[in-house]
Protein backbone atom coordinates (compact mmCIF):
# COMPACT_ATOMS: atom_id res chain seq x y z
CA UNK A 1 0.00 0.00 0.00
CA UNK A 2 1.55 3.62 -0.74
CA UNK A 3 -0.26 6.41 0.70
CA UNK A 4 0.80 9.78 -0.10
CA UNK A 5 -1.60 11.76 1.42
CA UNK A 6 -1.64 10.59 5.26
CA UNK A 7 -3.79 13.35 6.59
CA UNK A 8 -7.10 11.52 8.73
CA UNK A 9 -9.15 11.62 5.28
CA UNK A 10 -6.78 9.72 3.36
CA UNK A 11 -6.57 7.50 6.33
CA UNK A 12 -9.78 6.69 6.96
CA UNK A 13 -10.62 6.42 2.60
CA UNK A 14 -7.98 3.25 3.07
CA UNK A 15 -9.34 1.70 5.92
CA UNK A 16 -12.45 1.86 3.86
CA UNK A 17 -10.99 0.67 0.64
CA UNK A 18 -9.03 -1.99 2.36
CA UNK A 19 -11.85 -3.12 4.33
CA UNK A 20 -14.22 -3.60 2.05
CA UNK A 21 -12.10 -4.32 -1.22
CA UNK A 22 -9.25 -6.16 0.00
CA UNK A 23 -6.51 -4.77 -2.61
CA UNK A 24 -3.59 -6.28 -3.64
CA UNK A 25 -2.23 -2.95 -4.83
CA UNK A 26 -3.86 0.62 -3.50
CA UNK A 27 -2.52 3.87 -4.23
CA UNK A 28 -4.34 7.35 -2.81
CA UNK A 29 -2.45 10.89 -3.52
CA UNK A 30 -4.06 13.83 -2.13
CA UNK A 31 -4.35 16.32 -5.19
CA UNK A 32 -5.92 19.08 -3.31
CA UNK A 33 -2.97 21.89 -3.83
CA UNK A 34 -3.23 21.16 -7.30
CA UNK A 35 -6.96 22.38 -7.04
CA UNK A 36 -6.10 25.82 -5.28
CA UNK A 37 -8.58 28.15 -6.27
CA UNK A 38 -10.44 26.03 -8.22
CA UNK A 39 -14.24 24.83 -6.61
CA UNK A 40 -14.35 22.28 -4.08
CA UNK A 41 -10.82 23.29 -2.69
CA UNK A 42 -10.06 23.51 1.02
CA UNK A 43 -7.48 24.80 2.23
CA UNK A 44 -7.03 22.31 5.17
CA UNK A 45 -6.35 19.95 2.40
CA UNK A 46 -7.61 16.58 1.47
CA UNK A 47 -10.17 17.39 -0.75
CA UNK A 48 -9.27 16.34 -4.26
CA UNK A 49 -7.19 12.66 -4.51
CA UNK A 50 -6.46 10.27 -7.03
CA UNK A 51 -6.99 7.03 -6.19
CA UNK A 52 -4.97 3.79 -8.03
CA UNK A 53 -6.54 0.01 -6.81
CA UNK A 54 -5.96 -3.11 -8.09
CA UNK A 55 -8.38 -5.63 -6.24
CA UNK A 56 -9.86 -9.68 -7.15
CA UNK A 57 -13.28 -7.84 -6.36
CA UNK A 58 -13.36 -5.98 -9.29
CA UNK A 59 -13.49 -9.25 -11.78
CA UNK A 60 -15.38 -9.16 -14.26
CA UNK A 61 -17.33 -6.04 -13.52
CA UNK A 62 -17.26 -2.42 -15.92
CA UNK A 63 -15.62 0.24 -14.91
CA UNK A 64 -19.12 2.30 -13.58
CA UNK A 65 -19.58 -0.98 -11.12
CA UNK A 66 -16.03 -0.89 -9.81
CA UNK A 67 -16.35 2.79 -9.34
CA UNK A 68 -19.71 2.20 -7.56
CA UNK A 69 -17.89 -0.68 -5.04
CA UNK A 70 -15.41 2.42 -4.45
CA UNK A 71 -17.92 4.79 -3.67
CA UNK A 72 -19.96 2.85 -1.53
CA UNK A 73 -17.19 1.34 0.13
CA UNK A 74 -16.39 5.58 0.87
CA UNK A 75 -19.73 6.46 1.67
CA UNK A 76 -20.29 9.81 3.63
CA UNK A 77 -16.76 10.51 2.89
CA UNK A 78 -17.87 11.80 -0.82
CA UNK A 79 -20.29 13.71 0.11
CA UNK A 80 -18.95 15.28 3.18
CA UNK A 81 -15.39 15.91 2.36
CA UNK A 82 -13.85 14.51 -0.58
CA UNK A 83 -14.83 16.87 -3.49
CA UNK A 84 -13.04 15.28 -5.98
CA UNK A 85 -11.82 11.10 -6.63
CA UNK A 86 -9.75 10.22 -9.74
CA UNK A 87 -10.17 6.72 -9.77
CA UNK A 88 -8.14 3.75 -11.67
CA UNK A 89 -9.47 0.46 -11.09
CA UNK A 90 -8.28 -2.61 -12.40
CA UNK A 91 -8.79 -6.17 -11.54
CA UNK A 92 -5.43 -8.52 -11.50
CA UNK A 93 -3.75 -9.26 -14.79
CA UNK A 94 -4.85 -6.21 -16.18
Amino acid sequence: MNAQGTGPVATEMLRRINSALSPTTVELVDDSEKHRGHGGYNPAGESHFSLRIESAAFEGKSRVERQRMIYAALGDLMHERVHALSIRAIAPGE
